[in-house]
């Protein structure tokens, strides 16, 4: 079974022992969370689409909490002589899809 899930805003394909890497949710490493902002559903080519949402719960649990490669943000005036450097690293959490359940 497969299905859309929206985590954060963001749309992510899932199904069962499935690892992701999402942005940063609150809890802890071995957390389990849950998903019911469901918006398509797969199972062996029997679509099912939500308006705006399908009834079911995606649940997952929390291996741990990673960051992104650094992101350099550089600022510079012309003829100045003003330069700025500064470095970025988002935290993400990495998570391992349990069960899909479609209500």
């Amino acid at each position: 079974m497969l299905a859309l899930v929206e985590i954060s805003g963001n749309q992510f394909e899932v199904e069962k022992s499935r690892k992701l890497n999402v942005p940063l949710l609150g809890g802890d490493e071995g957390d389990i969370v849950e998903f019911s902002n469901i918006l398509l559903f797969n199972e062996d080519g029997n679509l099912t689409i939500g308006a705006p949402y399908v009834p079911g719960i995606v649940s997952a649990k929390i291996l741990g909490v990673k960051k992104d490669d650094k992101v350099l943000v550089f600022h510079k005036k012309r003829r100045k002589g003003y330069r700025k450097l500064n470095g970025h690293r988002q935290k993400y959490s990495q998570i391992e899809i349990i069960d899909v359940i479609k209500n």
